[in-house]
């Protein structure tokens, strides 16, 4: 349902360590430096010459390549292609304009994300728009990134525990420089350029090779950051864009462990409230018998000392728990039941998605997703500073934060180890106003129990603009378009004919859990190497 709301935000989730944390953060981090060196002379505009895709699925999709500039700075210099699709509006009579679909991750492809989620969009928007993604610079067709290669990651994340040793820290601290000089050493050339403002420099000349005038853009997650700078940088460029997901730019560019501290609450309290709704309904749940927290700290213990073996011959630790559930959690109630049962699975020794060791596509998404976020986030380096901060994040998340805080490098919660040791310059790092200052209206929507990315960063990001609206779903799970009719109805709608929501609109209509066997559609569990938008249910 939709409803007006007229209450202050959620608050934020505070432990004993957090003023300390930011006020250090604060007086120790890496002070923006100039914006972002601007150049007179322009960079060619890209030739897109279009055919069918290497990987024709017969889906009215069609592909090209756009030579961009590898370093702004130098914009007549070496180039880089990139990996471009796109589908015309299928009512040519009433097209509107280029809709741009980008993805999640750092490191998920905006090519596969266009054409995967093309049949979730309504006719409103595929009638109305040429649907367009892309692979961004480091992923995939667009120059795969490489830092650790796949046999040093199986062995990283193989010999990782969901209850870390004495010493871990120590060990994240090594295997970060470790991953850190890994990425110089065969990416040197790539890395220092991935960084959010040449990606959105990127996508500007992508608007000019299809000949528009302004963009139409949904970015969830690390997409809504992407869309944040490319506002900030192109402001009169903006018809619409959705910012689903939202991150909370100056704190994740510019005062990263305080980003992260909220990161590690964010997911922490939402297992922990699956965890209490299991208690709840421990036979819908099916998970540990009344007392899913112990059940849940015990089974941890227990991979770790009898990991199960998988079909693809690896182990699967109390680590690789850990790791499946930080994705698995963002899909919402829905899938609560779901995971009591795979949660029940794994106590009995026996294979489930949930433990599923990651893999070589895996890794590849990982890779591009540490080196992105190290180009654009500046960490202290002290690693005195490092340490205390790290602990005090994993203290502060007790359920997941051990093994992900102090686990091997891979996804966003456990960057600190590798960023504060980044050898590469950072050229290609926003480092501008987040204002957007004479854009049109931006919709920027916060999911309340989002794990990956806090409501509050939306709160924090809708203020940031000057010409933000700030749509909430009350609901679970990472984002919300597709989750809810009430969200995608008003999304679709500014999309279409940029009317935007009532102030203070919140929707609070998301799927409730279903005992098992009542739902169609059986769970097979969070591929983290594609990201998708739903279709609405």
């Amino acid at each position: 349902m939709q409803t007006r709301s007229t209450v202050d935000p959620r608050k934020r989730v505070v432990w004993g360590t957090t003023l300390v944390l930011i006020a250090v953060t604060a007086l120790l981090g890496v002070a923006p430096g100039a914006a972002t060196a601007t150049t007179t002379t322009a960079p060619p505009v890209p030739a897109l010459s279009w055919g069918p895709c290497a990987d024709d699925r017969g889906d009215g999709f069609e592909c090209a390549t756009a030579l961009v500039p590898l370093d702004y700075r130098r914009p007549t210099g070496r180039t880089i292609p990139l990996a471009v699709t796109r589908r015309l509006a299928a009512d040519p009579a009433h097209r509107t304009g280029v809709l741009v679909l980008h993805p999640g991750g750092p490191g998920n492809s905006g090519v596969d994300f266009a054409r995967d989620s093309y049949d979730a969009l309504p006719t409103a928007l595929s009638d109305s728009f040429d649907v367009v993604g892309y692979d961004m610079r480091g992923v995939k067709r667009s120059g795969q990134v490489e830092c650790w290669n796949d046999k040093e990651y199986s062995a990283a994340v193989d010999a990782a525990r969901g209850v870390p040793a004495p010493g871990a820290l120590q060990l994240a601290v090594r295997q970060g420089l470790d991953f850190a000089t890994a990425c110089q050493q065969r990416s040197g050339d790539l890395v220092p350029f991935i960084g959010t403002a040449s990606n959105a420099k990127d996508l500007d000349l992508l608007r000019q090779a299809l000949g528009e005038e302004t963009l139409t853009f949904y970015g969830r997650s690390f997409g809504s950051y992407v869309g944040t700078v490319y506002a900030a940088q192109f402001p009169r460029r903006v018809r619409a864009m959705v910012l689903d997901g939202a991150y909370d730019p100056r704190r994740y560019a510019d005062v990263p462990y305080s980003y992260d501290a909220g990161q590690f609450v964010a997911l922490d309290t939402a297992v922990g409230r699956f965890l209490d709704w299991c208690a709840q309904n421990a036979t819908t749940c099916g998970f540990g018998e009344g007392k899913p927290r112990q059940a849940f700290e015990e089974l941890k213990r227990s991979l770790d000392a009898d990991p199960v073996i998988t079909a693809s011959g690896r182990p699967a630790t109390g680590y690789t728990l850990a790791y499946r559930l930080m994705f698995n959690i963002n899909s919402g109630k829905e899938i609560w039941p779901d995971l009591g049962e795979a949660l029940r699975t794994a106590q009995e020794h026996r294979t489930t998605w949930l433990l599923n060791p990651p893999s070589p596509a895996s890794f590849d998404f990982l890779n591009v997703n540490m080196a992105v976020e190290c180009a654009d986030r500046a960490y202290p380096t002290s690693k005195l500073l490092m340490g205390a901060l790290v602990s005090a994040h994993v203290a502060s998340a007790p359920l997941l934060g051990p093994p992900i805080g102090l686990g091997p490098p891979t996804y966003d919660h456990n960057h600190a180890p590798t960023c504060a040791q980044w050898p590469a310059d950072r050229p290609s790092r926003f480092e501008g106003s987040y204002r957007a200052a004479g854009s049109a209206p931006i919709l920027v929507l916060g999911t309340t129990g989002d794990p990956d990315t806090p409501y509050q960063d939306a709160v924090a990001l809708a203020g940031t603009l000057d010409n933000g609206r700030l749509l909430t779903f009350a609901g679970e799970g990472h984002t919300g378009y597709n989750r809810s009719a009430c969200v995608s109805a008003l999304v679709n709608t500014y999309l279409a004919t940029l009317a935007l929501p009532a102030r203070g609109t919140v929707c609070a209509d998301e799927t409730p859990p279903e005992a098992l066997g009542r739902r169609g559609t059986a769970v097979t569990g969070v591929d983290e190497t594609r990201d998708v938008i739903p279709t609405l249910r």
